[in-house]
């Protein structure tokens, strides 16, 4: 039993604070394109009055949104206000401790759930579901410091619902590696499925460029060693050994950052990340920090303890080695100079072992859990006082009880995996799930299920004219379109229409209906919908007049070849004309209106609010300060703020030279316990030194000082 993990909690708070700035400052510069009354989608639309009082309204559709009038607001200013408040209580969690609060997190779940009920198709991603999820853990897991400003310390049942994040983290891995095996793609069962992913990923890096040009034999070890990462190494996140966790940790830190160098996916790997920090504990992230309590010393002959750790770690590591060889034939081929691999099972065989395995997952995981709620609830034994013991052990069983709950609802959507363990579970289950399942408590996931666009990288190009006769391409900001224009980064800023437009390309234009509500203002020439396509808007070709007919080319597009010369500047992309994506349009035309007729996106601009509000002045004032910037400009200077003043924070601590600081030698009689871990007010004690141990009170040592895995119990002070 180690110290309870306060700086691994902290991590997790300060980087879910940091993608929740990314989530809301790259969405409120999207805002009036996306979601404004002249936008492709207006919010408006979706919240119709229907003569319902505020709380049905709020029971049947949970926004804030309704709320907008009531402030002198639109739609569109309400969502403007709710993300510039999400960015307000995200900066101030990034920069000060004080402040990550349950209250705090509970205040931006409920501005991004807000916004996500009235997003649309836009905001219908996994990681705005995983961002809502994780939120609502962080409301849980973060302390209650607002209340009881001064109080820092560790509860005891903080450990327990801290668990529930590794268990988000397991489902989102072990389900991601297994959806891409059910889904029967067979590029992911050839193992090709990276020779094409990196061109047709939705906005690559220029880093994909070059990790295009890798060997097929590099790229099919690479989707072995993805495998290995999100299907067998999650199993490690509930190993008793601390060395297996810590080696989870890295494996998934490792493919994230390698996912962040040549793919655009906003801020989901960061929040990824954030998870994998629950993997940690108190003395590792004490060695990032330099400031380790334990001397790791060695002795002759080791411990039980430690033979037994070690043993466990080199089994572990030998099987993960085995079951790679085993199950995906690796071998080396001498003449070749290369690593041969393919799958060595069926299908049948995997979804087999898939379903004999889904159910006791499960069992391993309320286990694991069982564990922890066992070892917080002695943790408030070691409380002294009869009333804080009362008032520890009470707040142990309502947080346990909560965390028991989060994971049987959680139950639902992770055995969607697997159907038929799905239907063995308990109808009062799902019941529970059914009754959340509209706040987006807990989600299923799975990335990556499918490889698009094998046979060449489909892409919807827009053409504007003014006679019919010459045809201008409109190059967008972010997505590929001129073939010499390098990758951008983009990261973490999430440019939705970009994205939108890639998933588009991958059926015909009735697919999405949004695109010929597009048209349609681009036709209009719509400021804010231009900014969606180019945010310098001299790079607009139509910037002085909106195109009087518009239309859609569908192209394939490859990368290049690492030995591909042409006059000129050399270029990234090559493609091919395939037809035509939408048709030939014009405003007033009959087909044009009769699309807009049929989606239900037909132009009924309510009459404008007065702006004479000191509110919508101010809100209008701002936008007026933010246009001229983009999204990664906004984000990448917030981030940088925040950098600069934890830096000076940093150096204002650092001693200014003179004598060295004297040694600890622990507290005298009489004198408060240690700040970090005192039992004082119900907190849990932490007994150091010769003198606790006389009195008695060295039972408690183990649970708040004890040795991690592999390491031997301290010497007795002399």
């Amino acid at each position: 039993m180690g110290d309870p993990p306060r700086r691994p909690r902290s991590l997790f708070l300060a980087g879910l604070a940091a993608a929740y700035l990314a989530a809301f400052a790259s969405l409120y510069v999207q805002i009036p394109g996306l979601y404004g009354r002249d936008g492709i989608l207006p919010a408006r639309r979706v919240l119709r009055l229907s003569g319902k009082g505020l709380w049905e309204q709020l029971r049947d559709f949970p926004t804030l949104l309704w709320l907008s009038p009531r402030l002198g607001l639109d739609t569109e200013l309400g969502m403007e206000l709710l993300c510039l408040l999400g960015v307000l209580a995200s900066f101030g969690a990034l920069l000060f401790e004080s402040l990550r609060d349950s209250l705090l997190f509970a205040l931006l779940r409920v501005l991004y759930l807000s916004l996500y009920q009235v997003g649309q198709v836009f905001l219908y991603f996994q990681w705005d579901s995983l961002l809502l999820e994780a939120g609502f853990l962080a409301v849980l897991v973060a302390p209650l410091r607002l209340l009881k400003w001064r109080s820092t310390t560790w509860r005891a049942h903080d450990g327990v619902t801290f668990w529930l994040v590794r268990w988000l983290l397991f489902r989102l891995m072990f389900a991601s590696g297994v959806v891409k095996l059910t889904s029967r793609c067979p590029t992911w069962w050839g193992l090709t499925a990276l020779t094409y992913h990196y061109e047709t990923q939705c906005i690559p890096t220029p880093g994909a460029w070059f990790a295009h040009q890798l060997p097929v034999w590099f790229q099919k070890f690479s989707v072995v060693a993805t495998y290995v990462i999100e299907i067998a190494v999650p199993l490690l996140f509930f190993a008793p050994v601390r060395r297996l966790r810590l080696f989870a940790f890295y494996s998934q830190v490792l493919l994230q950052l390698l996912i962040i160098l040549t793919g655009n996916y906003n801020f989901f790997n960061m929040l990824t990340i954030v998870l994998a920090f629950s993997l940690l504990d108190e003395e590792h992230v004490g060695h990032w920090l330099g400031r380790s309590k334990k001397r790791h010393t060695s002795t002759w002959p080791p411990s039980l303890r430690s033979l037994l750790s070690a043993l466990t770690e080199l089994s572990a590591y030998a099987f993960l080695l085995y079951w790679s060889v085993q199950y995906f034939s690796l071998e080396i081929n001498w003449e070749k100079r290369l690593l041969d691999s393919k799958v060595a099972f069926t299908y049948h065989e995997f979804t087999t072992w898939l379903r004999a395995v889904t159910l006791p997952l499960v069992g391993l995981g309320f286990l694991s859990l069982s564990w922890e709620i066992l070892f917080a609830m002695y943790r408030c034994f070691c409380i002294r006082g009869c009333f804080w013991k009362l008032w520890a052990t009470l707040q142990w069983g309502v947080f346990a009880t909560a965390t028991l709950g989060m994971f049987a609802v959680s139950l639902v959507p992770f055995t969607y995996i697997d159907y038929e363990s799905n239907g063995k579970l308990w109808p009062g289950i799902h019941q529970m799930f059914s009754a959340v399942e509209r706040f987006q408590v807990v989600n299923s996931y799975g990335l990556f299920r499918r490889m698009t666009g094998v046979g060449g990288r489909p892409e919807v190009v827009l053409e504007g004219s003014y006679d019919q006769q010459t045809w201008t391409e409109i190059e967008f900001t972010y997505k590929p379109g001129n073939v010499s224009r390098a990758p951008p980064v983009v990261a973490p800023h999430q440019p939705r229409l970009d994205w939108q437009m890639w998933f588009a390309a991958l059926g015909p234009h009735t697919s999405s209906p949004w695109f010929t509500s597009f048209v349609y203002r681009l036709l209009q020439g719509k400021e804010e919908v231009i900014r969606l396509v180019q945010t310098d808007e001299s790079q607009y070709p139509f910037s002085a007049r909106p195109p009087v007919y518009l239309r859609a080319q569908l192209y394939k597009y490859w990368f290049t070849g690492s030995t591909q010369g042409s006059p000129g500047p050399a270029p990234w992309w090559r493609r091919q004309l395939l037809h035509q994506f939408f048709p030939t349009v014009s405003l007033g035309d009959p087909a044009l209106e009769s699309l807009l007729g049929q989606h239900g996106l037909k132009d009924k601009t309510p009459p404008r609010r007065s702006a004479d509000a000191l509110l919508p002045r101010a809100l209008r004032a701002l936008r007026r300060l933010s246009r001229p910037f983009s999204g990664p400009t906004i984000l990448w200077s917030l981030y940088l703020v925040a950098a600069t003043i934890y830096l000076l924070r940093a150096l204002g601590h650092r001693p200014r030279g003179g004598a060295p600081p004297a040694r600890h030698k622990g507290p005298r009689r009489g004198d408060p316990a240690d700040r970090g871990g005192g039992e004082k007010n119900g907190q849990v004690r932490r007994k150091e030194g010769k003198e606790a141990e006389e009195k008695g009170e060295g039972r408690a040592r183990g649970a708040a000082d004890g040795h991690g895995d592999g390491g031997r119990p301290p010497k007795k002070r002399k």
